[in-house]
């Protein structure tokens, strides 16, 4: 009894490391996706500039004249890279939540195991 106790902890803490590892992977992909709605809204309003006007970039505390052309392709790089984070840490989530599932179930099927057994022997007492 007490190795399927501590077979049940062992379970126990890797469900939880993964719940946390999992809470995570989520926060991370929460913040990337407020990036991009940035850099999508600096790409909108690059569009909406006429040629002649200048773009400014703050650097610590100064503004310094940006070339546009640069300043497009940084702000598209930027969407780019995170679009590729993103997409790998929708991959981890969904493989962090398939071990929680599989965790899960060996749960499960040792208290219910667990349960079984001692349903017998609560019989013979």
């Amino acid at each position: 009894m007490a190795d399927v106790q501590a077979k049940l902890q062992a379970l126990s803490e890797e469900f939880t490391k993964l719940q946390q590892e999992l809470q995570e992977a989520v926060q991370s992909r929460q913040k990337l996706e407020a990036q991009k709605q940035e850099n999508l809204g600096v790409q909108k309003e690059f569009s909406k500039l006429k040629d002649d006007e200048t773009i400014y970039k703050l650097i610590g505390p100064v503004l310094l004249k940006q070339d546009r052309v640069e300043a497009e392709s940084t702000v598209k790089g930027r969407l780019e890279f995170i679009e590729k984070e993103i997409s790998r840490l929708e991959s981890h989530i969904k493989e962090t939540q398939g071990k929680m599932d599989k965790k899960k179930s060996e749960i499960i099927q040792i208290q219910a195991s667990a349960q079984a057994g001692a349903a017998p022997q609560a019989a013979k007492a």
